[in-house]
């Protein structure tokens, strides 16, 4: 099916950065189509408590959130449509946006397809997500004062995460597969110097453990040198692997760095009247608070873009 339209602006996402830029350019009246994408609302919506959001005191669900931010959006008369994009054509405009069940064009187009942690793939860790099992210290640290944590890596990230979490904890294991550190000098030494931060050389996690009530209560080690397994106990498990940017789509078509990261000067990409925002662009930050803005961001570049082009 082939919508006839040109479309002023296309958002392919619906976290809260492409959410954020449904909102303002709808507001400036440029009728935002928003192709929601496989997972609508993105990472906040395997979410529970979003405490770190300004305006919400108490508190509040990340699914939740999410829904108030469509809400807002389309009260102003954003277009979300629960589609995916499949591929898209960015060699002339209007550009050319193609989901499952149809092909789209539009004067701009918004690219804010976030990022998703990875995983260690094990089936008690999906269980647990939400219960103790999280990959954002920065979110959740909070939730597990005066608790025994453990992080599962050995790059900067998850050092970052040991360290930040020891401001909460009253330990903190650092779970590696190998007998030294990959971060930096710089960060392992502090970390190998951190009196609440103990190493666990040479082990991985094999399973989650934990009750529906109390949620994660340990971990089970195997050794990766002797295959012996122990269990320790814990109430909170950090995965600090990495991110992936959900950026597939664009390759060989937007520049990205060495980490299928967007490269954006500010929130423009290497072809004009494409924007991207949020998690696909930002390899450093990652918050939704941050994500919003770089979402208005985006949108004002389009706002500008357009009244510029007499669009």
């Amino acid at each position: 099916m082939s919508d006839n339209e040109v479309h002023k602006v296309i958002i392919i996402g619906s976290g809260p950065a492409g959410l954020t830029a449904a909102l303002y350019t709808a507001r400036a009246n440029l009728m935002p189509l928003v192709l929601e994408g496989p997972q609508p609302g993105g990472q906040l919506t395997i979410t529970t408590d979003v405490e770190n959001y300004p305006g919400f005191p108490e508190g509040i669900e990340g699914p939740e959130m999410m829904q108030l931010f469509r809400a807002q959006a389309e009260r102003f008369g954003a277009d979300c449509r629960f589609e995916t994009v499949e591929s898209l054509d960015l060699d002339g405009r209007p550009f050319q946006v193609t989901t499952e069940k149809a092909t789209y064009r539009g004067h701009t187009v918004i690219v804010a397809t976030g990022a998703s942690a990875r995983w260690l793939g094990l089936e008690s860790e999906q269980k647990y997500q939400g219960q103790g099992v999280s990959a954002c210290a920065t979110c959740d640290g909070f939730f597990f004062k005066d608790q025994v944590i453990a992080v599962v890596g050995g790059g900067d990230t998850a050092v970052e995460e040991a360290l930040y979490l020891t401001r909460f904890g009253s330990e903190v294991h650092v779970i590696h597969r190998r007998d030294e550190l990959r971060a930096s000098k710089i960060m392992a030494d502090r970390a190998l110097r951190h009196d609440k931060i103990e190493m666990q050389w040479n082990s991985v996690v094999t399973e989650v453990l934990g009750t529906e009530e109390r949620g994660v209560t340990g971990i089970r080690l195997k050794d990766t040198r002797t295959g012996d397994e122990r269990e320790m106990e814990v109430g909170g498990l950090f995965i600090a692997i990495g991110h992936q940017p959900n950026t597939m789509l664009f390759k060989g078509i937007l520049d990205m760095d060495d980490q299928d990261y967007l490269v954006t000067d500010g929130v423009k990409t290497n072809i004009e009247g494409v924007f991207a925002c949020g998690d696909a662009m930002d390899r450093v930050y990652r918050q939704a608070v941050t994500a919003a803005g770089t979402g208005c961001m985006a949108a004002i570049e389009v706002e500008r873009l357009l009244e510029a082009e007499e669009l």
